[in-house]
């Protein structure tokens, strides 16, 4: 007969020492935080440069068929309206490049938190978890850097017109002049949007390791599911259609990678249960047998009166 899974002693320790324990996750979490933000800012010249690129490439492809951008300067241009506009975007950019630096240890700390209300065999992922969470967030970032960015930047920038009316017989034309922190603030919140989003799967693999989902239930809210990636798209991109739909898409993608996910590890719980109940039926057979043997069994002569 298989053993019952036991919890670890950590998960009955009292409220207020689960309350310590969180502070020290959070303080070391914001440690870690501090230094990737000091990494960050030593290299803030070469970070803004590299989130630069993919505004730059769009301005260069939109000049050959855009007049408009040709005609406003012969290169693109980065501006600022406030004298300390420019410290306050290299600023927070340090600290959200920070945040992506010491995202590998955070995740760490968040599986060390919760790791004690886990089973024994569920605590061996705490590694495997801090690696997965720090890639898929990463990957989402670098997803929407090479894939959605130029698309985008394009699509903005294709809204210059050398002429959008007249005055006077003059042509009135729409020209860009982006400001650093508009831009940074903008790419960051789509890369961090695009990063959390990637947490999708294994946000799900989890939930479907502990039992809390299946795959029955995800498939069912799949119709919802669509309506809900767009809400979420809203949320965390810009206020316009095409930056949302470039998210939700992604969103739909993988939440049915997840059902999958979620389908594997069900079968496998599912599998694990019937094999314990399996070990436990043929003693409980054998028991029952035994009774309805004895039952069945002539009373002994030699046992009357």
């Amino acid at each position: 007969m298989a053993e019952p899974q036991q919890l670890d002693d950590e998960a009955r320790m009292p409220f207020v020492d689960h309350l310590r324990e969180l502070r020290k996750r959070l303080r070391n979490s914001i440690i870690a935080l501090v230094f990737g933000f000091g990494v960050a800012y030593a290299f803030k010249d070469e970070i803004v440069s590299f989130l630069l690129q993919p505004c730059l490439e769009a301005w260069f492809a939109q000049q050959e068929a855009n007049q408009a951008l040709s005609d406003a300067v012969s290169e693109p241009r980065m501006y600022y309206t406030d004298l300390i506009g420019p410290f306050w975007a290299f600023l927070s950019l340090s600290l959200f490049a920070g945040v992506f630096i010491s995202s590998p240890f955070a995740f760490h700390q968040l599986w060390k938190f919760i790791a004690p209300g886990l089973y024994k065999h569920e605590q061996a992922y705490g590694l495997a978890f801090a690696i997965t969470s720090a890639i898929c967030f990463i990957g989402g970032a670098l997803f929407c850097y090479y894939l959605v960015l130029p698309v985008a930047f394009e699509f903005f920038l294709g809204y210059s017109n050398e002429s959008i009316t007249e005055f006077a017989g003059k042509p009135v034309a729409l020209e860009p002049i982006p400001t650093i922190d508009a831009y940074l603030r903008l790419e960051r919140k789509l890369l961090l949007g695009f990063g959390l989003v990637f947490e999708l799967p294994l946000g799900i693999f989890f939930l479907s390791l502990i039992g809390a989902v299946t795959h029955r239930g995800l498939w069912k809210f799949n119709r919802w599911w669509f309506i809900l990636s767009f809400l979420l798209a809203a949320a965390l991109t810009p206020p316009d259609v095409f930056s949302q739909t470039l998210m939700a898409a992604p969103l739909i993608v993988l939440y049915n990678i997840s059902i999958g996910i979620a389908y594997i590890m069900t079968k496998r719980r599912e599998r694990k249960e019937a094999a314990l109940y399996e070990d436990d039926d043929p003693a409980g057979d054998q028991g029952r047998s035994e009774d309805e043997n004895s039952d069945l069994k002539p009373p002994d002569p030699g046992s009357s009166g």
